[in-house]
Order: structure tokens, then sequence, then C-alpha cells
């Protein structure tokens, strides 16, 4: 099985931060205690722009632009997590709106980039950060074993 997801890295260029979430609120949270881009599970009907731009909206209050959102890159992650692969759409945009609510998931942060390497995230996360700001489109295959990375691959476009 497959399963679409996709994550954004929402940019504040006035003041150099990265909007994240800490993910400490929900139970049994695959990714309890990481730090994270916004996003989430495609649902059956959406494309993964749809996704994004809900799940933005969900999570943070904030309003994405279909025009305003790029995408950076696709994260192949085989046997994740159940057996079941995971490809995920990583975004990045620049403009938003709205005001920041309280996310049920976890704690909303803008970090200031220069410190985002030393959060809490996943390996395969560090790795692509810097791709995305390179503004090449990237595939990349992230294997992870017991949620170590142990493997990764990268083609740049």
């Amino acid at each position: 099985m497959n399963q679409l997801a996709t994550v954004i890295y929402i940019r504040n260029k006035e003041n150099n931060k990265t909007l994240m979430l800490h993910r400490t609120k929900k139970k049994n949270d695959f990714h309890k205690d990481l730090w994270l881009g916004l996003g989430g599970k495609c649902e059956d009907t959406e494309s993964p722009e749809d996704c994004i731009i809900r799940e933005v909206f969900e999570e943070s209050g904030l309003t994405l632009d279909i025009n305003d959102i790029r995408l950076a890159g696709i994260v192949t992650l085989p046997k994740l997590r159940d057996d079941t692969d995971w490809t995920c759409y990583v975004f990045e945009c620049e403009k938003y709106s709205g005001e920041l609510i309280d996310c049920v998931e976890g704690e909303l942060c803008w970090i200031e980039n220069e410190k985002l390497f030393d959060l809490n995230m996943w390996e395969g996360d560090k790795l692509f950060f810097p791709w995305v700001d390179e503004k090449k489109f990237f595939s990349a295959k992230f294997t992870y074993v017991n949620q170590k990375l142990v493997e990764h691959s990268v083609q740049f476009y």
C-alpha cells in the first residue's frame, strides 16, 4: 500500500523564520516529540496541493493560495510504518494570511532558520532542508528502520 502525504515549510522572509510544529499533544503519535513542517495524509479525492492547503488551515488557521506554494520535491519512504510505503510531497511558501490558532497536534513556533538544525527532527528532514532552499526540484528516497535513517538517495532536476 502507498499513502500520499504532504509537508510544507512556511517561511517568514521578514524575520528569517520558518513555521514548525512540535508534535507533543497526540496520543500514540508516530512523530511524538519531533519538530515537523505542517502537513499530513492526503484524503481520497485530494491532490497534494488540496491536501496541503487543507492541512495548513486545520493545523494553524493560516490560509494559503495555491499560486503561492511551490512544490520543492518528492520523498519516498518505503515501509516507514506498518509495512506502508509513503510518498510525501514537499512544499514551501512565503505568502500566507490569517492568524495562528492553537494546534491539536502540538505547539506551533516560528523558528529562526539558523536554528532549525538544532531541533529534534527526522534525520531525512535535515538532509532535504537545504535542497528546498536550492530551488532545484528533487526526488529522494529515505529508508528508515525503527525510525532511524539507514539509507538515502536523491536525484535533482
